[in-house]
């Protein structure tokens, strides 16, 4: 017979689930974020040339603003930063004009494994704006294409933070990858580019997808793994993961195409919030809850954001939308499943079913969920005041 909650232990984790949506309401708006980078490159045979289109946070490089940082109010230079934001777009011109030569240096730029290099043939700087909103810069550049040149590979230095890098092939296929910064780019195949279909898109989009959950989303791994921990049977585990991907489904296709945004000075703590009851809840509940699933596809809306924030940043053309949006999410969906497989075998076939399965894995397992989630909740809460 499944145990009842006590009514102070179900009154704690209905005040712990409230928090985190008042939290909501309460965490401070990230007004400055170091916005990720975007360049477009496309091949011209014909013309033996290259083009790059840059988009940028122009102002956060002229000010020398840590890339790593969350608000850019946190940098010693921000009183600086702040000043660009506020220029015209004549006067930022200029102070792109002294820091051109820094810019071109650079950048790495390499055809074949040979540096290469490339010249601004166009700038546009947009009007000033929202304040509380990253100003994009664009900047047009174009370089020689040897005849006989095969691959292509860019980066910068590290103080320029990452680089979302795409390319469209005549086929209107996009492939798309992420520079980290100082780091450079897996190498384009120049005439594989160009015979590109929209199923070689799609897997880009999976790819990148599974990966921001396997190996680089550690806090929605945790997430996934404090669902299984309750219960290695798989209904209890199905209804909530349904329950999950259907909320950040839904809110990352919103979050995607811009009708919803919350910073991620307010999305970042409440995921981590979320990560903190989930295992609390099951230290507390031996068995899955009747609304454990409504509470998981609650904090499923959140990581929806989450991941919504990484697909925005790739700057999907209007027409690649949806099937970049499907196939990214299916990408996240291999990689949670892929985790829950990892859980099975690793504990739920051996010692799912043994008596003291819970006392020697969930408990302790969560109990470390648990501190991991509030210390990151506390870091985070302090990088976005």
């Amino acid at each position: 017979m499944a145990l009842s909650c006590p009514k102070p232990r179900r009154f704690v984790l209905l005040m712990a689930y409230a928090a985190v949506w008042v939290g909501l309401w309460l965490c401070p708006v990230q007004a400055h974020v170091f916005k990720t980078s975007g360049a477009v490159i496309a091949f011209d045979r014909a013309a033996t040339a290259f083009s790059l289109d840059f988009g940028l946070n122009l102002e956060a490089m002229l000010a020398g603003i840590d890339p790593n940082l969350q608000d850019t109010n946190d940098s010693p230079n921000a009183a600086e930063y702040n000043r660009l934001r506020a220029l015209p777009p004549e006067a930022l011109r200029q102070e792109f004009a002294a820091f051109r030569p820094r810019f071109l240096a650079a950048l790495r730029v390499m055809l074949d494994g040979v540096p290469t290099s490339a010249v601004v043939v166009a700038e546009e700087f947009a009007p000033v704006g929202d304040l509380s909103v990253a100003r994009r810069t664009t900047i047009r550049m174009r370089g020689d294409l040897a005849a006989g040149a095969k691959g292509f590979t860019i980066g910068w230095v590290p103080e320029f933070g990452k680089m979302t890098l795409r390319t469209i092939s005549q086929r209107r296929a996009m492939s798309v990858q992420v520079v980290e910064p100082g780091q450079t780019s897996t190498p384009l195949i120049i005439d594989d580019l160009t015979a590109r279909t929209q199923w070689d898109m799609i897997r880009d989009f999976m790819a990148i997808g599974f990966d921001h959950i396997l190996p680089k989303g550690l806090d929605h791994i945790l997430f996934v793994v404090g669902i299984f921990l309750l219960s290695t049977k798989i209904r209890p585990i199905l209804a909530q993961v349904t329950a999950f991907t259907v909320a950040h489904t839904v809110t990352l296709g919103l979050g995607a195409a811009g009708v919803i945004a919350l910073p991620s000075g307010i999305v970042e703590p409440l995921i981590a919030a979320s990560i903190v009851y989930v295992a609390v809840e099951n230290i507390l509940r031996p068995t899955l809850s009747r609304w454990r699933p409504a509470v998981v596809f609650g904090f499923g809306l959140l990581h929806g954001l989450g991941f919504a924030g990484a697909l925005r940043e790739m700057g999907i053309p209007k027409g690649e939308f949806i099937a970049g949006l499907l196939s990214f999410n299916i990408g996240v969906e291999l990689g949670q499943l892929t985790v829950i497989a990892l859980c099975f075998l690793a504990v739920g076939i051996w010692f799912g079913n043994k008596p003291w399965y819970r006392q020697r894995i969930v408990i302790p397992a969560s109990l470390g969920i648990a501190a991991v989630g509030a210390f990151w909740f506390v870091q985070r809460v302090a990088a976005a005041v």
